[in-house]
């Protein structure tokens, strides 16, 4: 996938849910896994293109685990033009010494985002993008249905009160597969998840299950979007389907 491709997703979702107003500064979350720094790549790059001028600032929450070496994120955003700021937390710590939890994303996450968001503020940014592919709704979908009982997904905008802070998720339109093409074809420097759960989660049950049902029914993963879309959950509007997501500024 191209940056010209990338960007056409992520302008189209951004139009759709109105993610983007001029004024805003963007706390992008930088794992340094292939979706947050495509995202971080694909918003630097749209600011040449949006009549909507808006400014970025890259947060990467350091877990404190071993082996996590965010230089090459550096360098690429001082490449970009974006500033890149390093939250040092005892979170890893936290959740696998000290709680020793049996499933631990949950907590992980809390904290990610408790570490991050004040952050973001304090850098004089009015909203945090998060990288959510595709994908990632589709797999919060099936997670909300079969060990919550309710029927939800990821909003593609959320207002967080307490930080007057409005996430966003301008990757929500670009499927996983068109992600790892983008990395691959651009020469994308990533920083391997150290995470000693990585690949042994629920979620990671989910694509199992997802990818036994793309061999079973055609267009599965367009058809369980377009059903969320329409769905009338919470910060979903009824978007027509049909429209292209493939082009920048078509």
């Amino acid at each position: 996938m191209t940056l010209q491709k990338l960007m056409g997703y992520i302008r189209r979702a951004a139009q759709d849910y109105g993610m983007i107003q001029a004024g805003d500064r963007i706390a992008v979350g930088v794992s340094g896994g292939k979706d947050s720094m495509s995202l971080l790549l694909g918003l630097a790059a749209m600011r040449a293109y949006l009549p909507e001028k808006y400014e970025l600032e890259a947060l990467t929450v350091s877990l404190n685990a071993t082996g996590a070496d965010f230089s090459r994120v550096t360098k690429l955003c001082d490449e970009i033009g974006v500033r890149h700021t390093i939250i040092e937390s005892n979170i890893a710590e936290v959740v696998f010494d000290i709680r020793k939890e049996n499933n631990p994303c949950s907590l992980c996450a809390k904290m990610r985002k408790g570490a991050l968001n004040p952050e973001a503020v304090r850098l004089g940014c009015n909203k945090v993008a998060y990288a959510h592919n595709r994908d990632d709704v589709i797999q919060t979908f099936f997670l909300s249905l079969f060990y919550e009982g309710r029927i939800g997904a990821f909003q593609p905008v959320t207002r967080l009160d307490k930080h007057d802070l409005t996430v966003i998720r301008p990757l929500m339109y670009v499927p996983e597969k068109s992600v790892i093409g983008f990395v691959r074809e651009n020469g994308v420097p990533i920083v391997k998840n150290p995470c000693p759960t990585n690949g042994n989660t629920k979620r990671e049950e989910m694509k199992d299950m997802i990818r036994e049902y793309r061999t079973r029914f055609k267009s599965f993963d367009e058809k369980v979007f377009g059903a969320i879309k329409r769905s009338g959950i919470d910060g979903w509007k009824n978007v027509p389907d049909g429209r292209r997501y493939d082009g920048f500024g078509e």
